[in-house]
C-alpha cells in the first residue's frame, strides 16, 4: 500500500511540475548519479526510494547510481567535476570551501530559475537556504542557486542510558553535567567519550567547545567573512584548551587520533562508549544497530554545528540536466521525506504531522527549535578550501599532546587567512 501510494503520489507531482516522462520523448537513457550515503542510513534509505520512483515515473529511464565516500568526494570533486567522467547529480558537501568553491570555479550549473519554477524556494526556509545559494566569490547565503540541500542535520550528545544509570548519572544537559559524568567515569576507569581524529568527529567536538562561548555574530564573522576573527580569543582557546584537558584528563582516548568516524559510531553501537557526540546522520544507525542497551540523546546546550545537509548539485557538463532536476524534485516529495523522516533522518520538508515514534519526534523537533533560536552554526571546515584536513591535523595533535592549543590554532588560523585574502579574487 505505502509503495503503490508514494507512486502515485510521485507522479502526480511530477505531472503538476510540468516534467516526468514526456521530456524524454521516451527515448532510452542514463542519469548517472553519485551520493556517499551508506545503505543502511536514513539517507540512504530515502534515496534507494527515490531512484525507484524516478524509474517508475521515467520510463526508459535508467539510474546508474555508485556510493562514493564522503573523504574521497572531498578531495577529488574539482578535479572530477572538470572531466568527461562527471556524473549528471550528485551529492556535496555545502559551505564556502566546497560547494562554495565549485560555484566560483565555474563547476556547477546555476538552478536559480528552476528553484522558482518548481517552488523549491517556497519548500526551504532562509535559513535553509543559506548553504545552496552562493554570491561571485563562492560565499555562501546571498546570490545564485547552485544545489537543493535534501535533509537538515545537527550535532547532539547521544549518550548509552544504561551505563548512565549504573553510575548514578542524569542525561547530560548542560556542560556541567556533560563534564561531571565524564569525570565519573574516567575515575571508574572509562573512557567516556567516543571520538575520531582521522576524520570530522574530532574536530566538530572542539568546534562545540568553542560554541559554548560564542555567539551569532562569531559564528557569521567565522563562517561567512563578515568580520575579523580572531583564533586566540576567548571561545577558540577556550575550544582547544578544554579539549586538550579532556584529553588529560582520560575523557578523549589519546588512540582516537588515529580512527574514523565509522570506528567511532560502531563502537558506541556496540556499547564500548557511554557518550557519543556527533550528527544527527548517526540516528537511524544507532535505531538500527543498538540491541543490547538502552539510548538517548539531548540538545547541545547552546549554539551547535548543523544546517540543511549535504546537495543534490548538478554539475556544468551534466548530459541529463532535465533528468537530474526531476530526480530532485522527486527527494524532494512529501513521500520521500516522510520516509526519510521514518528511516531516522531529519527531513528538510515538514510533514503535517509529527512522527508516532517518540525518538524521531524528539530528533526533528530538536532540529527545529535550534533552527527557529538561529542556533545552528554550519561546521568548522568550511570556511577554507582544504580546511577540513588542516583541522583534523590540528586536532589530532590536541589528542597526541605534540602540540599545545595555542599551537594548535596558530596551525588552524594560517590557512584561513591566506583563504581570506585570496576572497574575491
Amino acid at each position: 500500500m505505502f509503495k503503490r501510494g508514494l507512486a502515485a503520489a510521485v507522479v502526480a507531482m511530477l505531472a503538476l511540475a510540468g516534467c516526468g516522462s514526456g521530456s524524454d520523448s521516451g527515448d532510452p537513457k542514463t542519469l548517472k548519479l553519485w551520493h556517499f550515503e551508506p545503505p543502511d542510513s536514513a539517507m540512504g534509505t530515502a534515496w534507494a526510494e527515490a531512484i525507484k520512483q524516478f524509474e517508475a515515473s521515467h520510463p526508459g529511464v535508467k539510474v546508474s547510481f555508485e556510493e562514493k565516500g564522503f573523504e574521497q568526494m572531498q578531495k577529488t570533486a574539482p578535479m572530477v567535476l572538470n572531466s568527461k567522467d562527471a556524473p549528471d547529480i550528485l551529492e556535496y558537501s555545502k559551505g564556502n570551501a566546497t560547494a562554495g568553491l565549485l560555484s566560483k570555479q565555474g563547476l556547477l550549473t546555476d538552478i536559480s530559475d528552476e528553484v522558482t519554477k518548481r517552488g523549491w524556494d517556497k519548500q526551504l526556509n532562509p535559513a535553509m537556504q543559506t548553504t545552496a545559494r552562493y554570491d561571485e566569490r563562492g560565499v555562501m547565503g546571498d546570490g545564485k542557486w547552485y544545489g537543493i540541500p535534501n535533509y537538515a542535520e545537527y550535532v547532539k550528545i547521544f549518550y548509552n542510558k544504561d551505563m548512565f544509570a549504573k553510575h548514578g548519572l542524569a542525561a547530560p544537559t548542560t556542560i556541567e553535567q556533560l563534564t561531571t559524568a565524564m569525570d565519573k567515569f574516567a575515575g571508574a576507569g572509562v573512557t567516556p567519550l567516543a571520538v575520531a581524529g582521522a576524520e570530522y568527529p574530532a574536530q566538530q567536538v572542539m568546534y562545540q567547545l568553542a560554541l559554548t562561548k560564542a555567539d551569532r555574530d562569531w559564528v557569521d564573522r567565522f563562517q561567512r567573512y563578515t568580520g575579523k576573527v580572531d583564533f586566540h580569543d576567548a571561545a577558540w582557546t577556550y575550544g582547544a584548551t578544554t579539549f586538550a584537558e579532556w584529553v588529560k584528563k582520560g575523557y578523549i582516548a589519546k588512540d582516537s587520533a588515529g580512527l574514523k568516524a565509522e570506528d567511532m559510531g560502531s563502537a558506541f553501537i556496540q556499547g564500548k562508549y557511554p557518550i557519543m557526540i556527533s550528527g544527527s546522520w548517526w540516528y537511524g544507525r544507532l535505531v538500527k544497530g543498538i540491541k543490547n542497551f538502552e539510548w538517548g540523546s539531548v540538545r547541545w546546550p547552546g549554539i551547535a554545528s548543523g544546517s540543511a545537509g549535504n546537495m543534490w548539485v548538478i554539475p556544468k557538463g551534466s548530459k541529463n540536466r532535465e533528468l537530474a532536476l526531476d530526480f530532485i524534485a522527486i527527494t524532494m516529495s512529501q513521500p520521500i521525506q516522510d520516509k526519510l523522516r521514518e528511516a531516522g533522518g531529519v527531513p528538510i520538508v515538514n510533514a503535517s504531522t509529527p512522527p508516532a515514534n517518540p525518538r524521531l519526534k524528539e530528533l526533528v523537533e530538536d532540529f527545529n527549535a535550534a533552527s527557529a533560536e538561529n542556533n545552528l552554526a554550519f561546521y568548522p571546515d568550511w570556511p577554507a578550501p582544504g580546511y577540513y584536513d588542516v583541522l583534523a591535523s590540528a586536532v589530532q595533535k590536541l589528542i597526541t599532546s605534540s602540540a599545545t592549543p595555542a599551537q594548535a590554532l596558530d596551525e588552524i588560523a594560517k590557512p584561513y587567512e591566506e583563504n581570506l585574502a585570496n576572497v574575491g579574487k
